[in-house]
């Protein structure tokens, strides 16, 4: 089973990097293809639109299924056969179908290591766990960053989504070979096994979604689009700066999933760390509004306080995690994931609007990214208020 989970996070980092290497390609797709910032945001809504969607019936095959057959078959058809698909595109529609592909094949892989997780080992370590899958498969934001913006430039963005479409499919016919299913819930004699309906009817829920829902958009919508278009505008950066600074960012997001993990523990309490945690990326979201065009120093140190403190993802799962039923494990974390993906797909498409609407006649090249800037950071308040509500648990 260890080969098998291994297996998975380096399906994961592929996962992370599908979602994020479109922000250094920005230029050059813009230039070959016509491709706008505008079109990339609808192209990096789809694909977490996508991924959002298929949650449920993910759910569903981990819990009837199996992680085995779910991962490797979606992961073998949809990554691999969208990035060969992006490979050939000669324009944004090709790419938009391309990515919500790519969100298909990439939609089973964490999910399966948590259901793993959740059957498998002590609710205790849940988030640490958690916290170490996201903190390796964050990994690919690095690669996304500048090593991306350098295979383009030395290879070409197209010979590079070929190698891409082929690593996917190995990986996907490795996770065929090596993945193990969990031993299955043995249910008790006239028990009702339930569905995500009885996990929605559980109260604690209703104050821990709403930040689940705001609490990774910022963090993916900089990162994954508009950190390229804001530091070519704003700072006059290339390929290879914004490479550079999306790499800082990276790591820094690295960073947070591993100090997350085990803070519960540390602290003897989620619901604070992560309502602190937030916070500090709520204000970071401020700083970049207030301070746009500062310099790109402060803004790379910004950006990356944004990912590192917006990395709760795996600690306000665990939080989830400890009210699910044993038998809704799989159904339980998808559903908890589709509220973050979800999220993050509305804001990817609404951030392109607001983008358009504060372009036209605005007093600087800064200014339509501070509206972005504020887009992201005044959910995450509100989502924090309602958090305040929320029963703290640590298993």
């Amino acid at each position: 089973m260890r080969a098998g989970i291994v297996t998975l996070v380096v399906a994961y980092v592929l996962s992370q990097f599908y979602r994020a290497f479109l922000a250094v390609m920005a230029p050059v797709l813009n230039a070959d293809i016509g491709a706008t910032p505008e079109d990339l945001s609808r192209a990096s809504g789809l694909w977490f639109l996508v991924f959002a969607a298929m949650q449920i019936p993910v759910g569903w095959l981990l819990d009837n299924v199996g992680p085995k057959k779910t991962s490797s078959i979606l992961f073998g058809i949809g990554a691999a056969g969208g990035a060969a698909l992006f490979a050939v595109a000669q324009g944004p529609g090709t790419v938009n179908m391309a990515m919500a592909l790519i969100g298909i094949g990439c939609s089973p892989v964490l999910m399966a290591n948590y259901f793993t997780f959740a059957r498998v080992f002590e609710p205790r370590v849940f988030g640490t766990l958690a916290g170490v899958v996201l903190g390796t498969g964050t990994f690919g934001n690095v690669v996304a960053s500048y090593p991306m913006a350098w295979a383009v430039e030395t290879m070409g963005w197209r010979e590079t989504m070929w190698g891409l479409a082929a690593i996917s499919l190995l990986i996907a016919l490795v996770m065929a070979v090596l993945v193990k299913d969990p031993p299955p819930f043995e249910h008790e004699p006239g028990a009702k096994k339930g569905s995500v309906l009885t996990l929605l009817a559980i109260p604690a829920l209703w104050f821990i979604i709403p930040i689940q829902i705001v609490n990774y958009a910022p963090a993916a919508g900089l990162r994954g689009l508009w950190a390229g278009p804001y530091l070519e505008d704003v700072f006059g950066l290339t390929s290879n700066g914004i490479g550079i600074v999306t790499l800082v960012m990276a790591l820094a997001m690295i960073a947070g999933n591993f100090l997350y993990g085990p803070a519960d523990r540390l602290f003897g309490t989620r619901k604070w760390v992560i309502f602190f945690g937030n916070g500090l990326a709520a204000l970071s979201l401020f700083g970049l509004w207030l301070f746009p065009d500062n310099s790109v120093v402060t803004t790379t140190l910004l950006l990356s306080a944004v990912g590192l403190f917006g990395a709760s993802f795996p600690l306000i799962m665990a939080h989830a995690r400890a009210f699910f039923p044993p038998h809704l494990a799989g159904a339980g974390v998808t559903l908890i994931n589709l509220m973050g993906i979800g999220g993050v797909s509305l804001f990817q498409f609404a951030s392109g609007g607001i983008f358009a609407a504060t372009k036209e006649g605005a007093a600087s090249a800064a200014a339509p990214y501070q509206s972005l800037f504020l887009f992201f950071g005044i959910p995450l308040l509100v989502g924090l208020a309602i958090y305040l509500f929320s029963t703290d648990r640590t298993d």
